[in-house]
This record gives C-alpha cells, sequence and structure tokens, in this order.
C-alpha cells in the first residue's frame, strides 16, 4: 500500500454464479477498472450454521434473502476451495492483491498453504474469539470489518490480535446491511476509529452508488471495500448491492480525485500566486522629499512590489526618490 493511496479492494463474494471461467471475467473487470485487490471468501455452509429447520437456523425472515434458509443460502454462495488457488494465481497475472475471508481455522490453514498476503475477518465474526486468535496468530496484516460491534468488542477484538503478536490491522466501519442506505453510513464515526483504537481505518460499504467511499476517503480513510459483480441482471446473494464494472470504475477515479483534492499540509504559496496579491503603488506623480500619505500612494494588484503590511511604516515618511503615477513601491523605499 502506497503512501496517500486508498487500497481499494473488489469483493467477488457470492458473485461468481458456480463458474470458473465467469469468475476469472469477473476479476478481469476488477482490474480493469482499477481495484487494488480482490477478496474472496472461503467457507462451506458448515463453516456458519447448521443445516437445521428451527427458529435459529430456518428460513430468514425479511430483507434481500428473505425465505431462503441459511444453509441453502451460504450452500448457493460459497466459492469451490479447489477453485482458489486458480484464482489467486490469475489475479496475480492482473497485478492483483488476492485474499480472503476465512470463517473458521481450517479455512485459514488452508488460506495459509494458498500463501496469501493478509487477512479478512468479517463483522459478523468479529465475537468469535477462536478464530481471531488463531488467525492473528498468523502474524500476517489484518482486516476487521465492525458493522455489528459495539466498542467492547473492538476493543476486545484489538487486544486478541495484539496478544498474539499481530499489530498491522485495519478496522472497516461498515454498516451491515444489504443493501444499506447513505444514511446508516455515519461515516463520522471514521476518524473517531483512527483516534480512538490507535488503528488505520477505512470503509466496508454496501449502499449504492460511489459517494460512501469518496466521503470516508476526505474523513481519513485508507481502504475501500465494495462488492463487485459483472452485471447485477445475473442475480445472486449479492448481486442486488454489488457495484458493476463501470460504476466500480468511476468510484476509483472519484476517490483518486478525493486524495488529490486532499493532498497536503500546506501554507507555503509560489512566487506566481504571490504576484497575485496586491502591491503598494503611486497614485500621483511625487518628488523626492514629498512625504508618502493615502493622497500619494495607494494598495493595488498586482504585487510586485512592496506588500501593503508596510502600509503604516511609509505613512509620513519622505520619499527619497521620485515617482511617476503607477511607481512601484520597492523595499528600497522603506
Amino acid at each position: 500500500m502506497t503512501k496517500n493511496k486508498t487500497y481499494i479492494i473488489a469483493e467477488l463474494s457470492a458473485n461468481h454464479n458456480h463458474n470458473l471461467d465467469h469468475a476469472k471475467k469477473t476479476i478481469e473487470a476488477m482490474a480493469e477498472s482499477g481495484a487494488d485487490a480482490v477478496k474472496i471468501q472461503t467457507y462451506t455452509p458448515d463453516s456458519l450454521v447448521l443445516d437445521v429447520d428451527n427458529e435459529y437456523f430456518g428460513p430468514i425472515k425479511g430483507g434481500l434473502w428473505d425465505g431462503i434458509k441459511r444453509y441453502d443460502l451460504y450452500k448457493e454462495g460459497m466459492l469451490p476451495y479447489e477453485w482458489q488457488p486458480l484464482l489467486k494465481a490469475h489475479a496475480e497475472t492482473l497485478g492483483l492483491d488476492f485474499f480472503s475471508t476465512p470463517f473458521d481455522i481450517p479455512g485459514v490453514d488452508f488460506l495459509e498453504e494458498m500463501g496469501v498476503e493478509r487477512y479478512k475477518i468479517a463483522s459478523f465474526e468479529i465475537n468469535d474469539i477462536p478464530l481471531l486468535r488463531y488467525t492473528a496468530s498468523k502474524r500476517l496484516p489484518m482486516i476487521i470489518s465492525t458493522g455489528v460491534a459495539d466498542e467492547g468488542d473492538i476493543r476486545l477484538a484489538l487486544d486478541v490480535c495484539h496478544k498474539e503478536g499481530c499489530d498491522d490491522i485495519t478496522l472497516l466501519k461498515c454498516t451491515s446491511e444489504y443493501p444499506a442506505t447513505i444514511q446508516e453510513a455515519n461515516l463520522a464515526t471514521i476518524p473517531d476509529m483512527k483516534k480512538r483504537f490507535g488503528v488505520k481505518v477505512g470503509v466496508s460499504d454496501h449502499t449504492m452508488g460511489f459517494m460512501v467511499p469518496v466521503v470516508a476517503v476526505t474523513l481519513g480513510a485508507t481502504m475501500v471495500e465494495k462488492h463487485f459483480t459483472l452485471s447485477r441482471s445475473f442475480g445472486g446473494p449479492d448481486a442486488g448491492f454489488s457495484m458493476e464494472p463501470q460504476e466500480f470504475k468511476e468510484m476509483v477515479l472519484r476517490v483518486r480525485e478525493a486524495e488529490a483534492a486532499i493532498g497536503e499540509v500546506k501554507y507555503d504559496i509560489t512566487d506566481r500566486l504571490r504576484q497575485k496579491r496586491r502591491s503598494l503603488y503611486a497614485k500621483k506623480d511625487i518628488q523626492a522629499g514629498d512625504c508618502f500619505s493615502s493622497e500619494n500612494i495607494g494598495s493595488y494588484r498586482p504585487g510586485h512590489g512592496l506588500s501593503p503590511r508596510y502600509w503604516d511604516a511609509l505613512m509620513g515618511k519622505a520619499a527619497h526618490r521620485s515617482f511617476k503615477r503607477g511607481d512601484i513601491l520597492t523595499e528600497e523605499d522603506l
């Protein structure tokens, strides 16, 4: 990750549509759209829920996945493990970083064997202390989403990671609604998180459009994560809140423009800009020995001569040379 450059992650998630070639084409579109990295999810349905039809694991009530049994939802969304090394190799040939979110300890081991260089912990797993501890023990950079965490949850997660010797951590401000609304973003939390927890902060965004990532960057986010699909019309569990290639490309452009606008802390100005200011000029002919007054000098653009800051020092002082109307005053006239 380079200085003053937001790390932009395209999330494949379930938008592989159970087709390896489709997944590869999606990763190619991510690269073409300006992403820095592709992130996948490493799980089986059994990593997340029990295959039980009761009030806890039965059909989801309300929202994007209304009526779908949780086990079936994750079965549809899972990315086959045997594809993941192939997709990693494909992404890296395109210049993209490649990493994943593990949802159980075997998933961490699988990703370690694959040679990933960072891990992400999803919002819903932030309280899975054994998973956090084991992942942090690998001492690779970690990204942790905070969409369902309060301050205590975040502090506990960070403490667990630090105790395992993992200090390169980025927290993601996240709204765990699918899709989320602009009003739920609460991006003012980003600078507070940086100050409160002393780590890097980014945003994992489920709203439609690029407004939230751009505003997040202006507030200090160093990482942006957005779901990516070739087309929402292809369907799938996550397609409804995913960005299409042209939308993602537009987001990257706007984020880069925001970075350029933020720039750096700077108070100095160039000589060219300095000359746009005012200088002191003779507004009528002045003879040597005449006293300077508001009757014979004035402040006008451009600023090629003596600054008006010396006005008081000049008032009543005798001119040691003559001036024609429009002549500029210099430091020699002080």
